[in-house]
């Protein structure tokens, strides 16, 4: 499901990720046992048998634009091979991860390659930085033009910084945030009241939270319900296939 962030993921079981359409199940994109998941604004499948040896870094929304050297909404709804980003350090710290036998020695690795990788400096934009603040907060209802006025930019200006940083414009990731708000309601959800959930998260009306849903999700929220399992990951969802 899509988050608003951004991963930085390692195979260790094979020096392979294969990534799949929801539509489109028997086509798949290769990647390299490390590689970076962008920010999506739509579901995509992954091959859980490849899951058995996998570590990474999940950022926090905007966390990852200093390690990166690109700006991050160039790859939105994409993965890229970390060594395009990288170059051949990629290859080597999925090769010492691989060799080494304690967990805390392979934190310690990815630890020492994300300095090394500091393309930026750690501060965001203060213009993301109280935009990020503004937005994750439950309660919010400040749109995009109150938030450009309070940060004293343009909106055109504001839209910019805050993509190159976070990877979505704005108005998206506030949407993608009311989704992940409707989404952890509905995991824990027996018998979902529709129109009450619609309300809490932020919706207008239960219509416009089931279209938000199914094109976030790829799927309706019934099916979800049919889908879900306790076991699963945050973010994901076992496919009946």
């Amino acid at each position: 499901m899509p988050s608003g962030t951004l991963e930085l993921v390692i195979n260790l079981h094979e020096d392979e990720f294969r990534i799949y359409r929801l539509q489109q199940l028997e086509e798949c994109k290769r990647f390299s046992g490390a590689m970076v998941s962008g920010t999506y604004a739509g579901s995509f499948v992954i091959d859980a048998h490849q899951q058995a040896s996998v570590m990474g870094v999940h950022f926090r929304p905007g966390g990852a634009f200093p390690f990166l050297g690109a700006a991050v909404s160039e790859l939105a709804d994409t993965h890229v091979d970390l060594e395009t980003l990288w170059g051949s350090a990629a290859r080597r710290l999925r090769e010492r991860l691989c060799a080494a036998r304690e967990p805390a020695e392979r934190f310690r690795l990815l630890e020492e390659a994300l300095t090394a990788h500091l393309f930026h400096p750690m501060e965001h934009h203060y213009a993301v930085l109280f935009a990020l603040n503004v937005f994750i907060r439950a309660d919010s209802d400040s749109s995009v033009r109150d938030v450009a006025k309070m940060v004293g930019l343009s909106q055109r200006r504001f839209i910019q910084v805050f993509a190159r940083e976070v990877g979505l414009t704005p108005k998206l990731f506030c949407r993608l945030r009311r989704f992940q708000r409707a989404f952890r309601s509905l995991r824990q959800a027996r018998l979902p009241d529709w129109s009450r959930l619609a309300t809490e998260c932020g919706y207008c009306d239960q219509s416009h939270f089931i279209r938000d849903f199914r094109n976030f999700s790829g799927l309706q929220p019934t099916e979800y319900l049919r889908q879900r399992s306790a076991r699963v990951k945050e973010n994901h969802v076992p496919l009946p296939y």
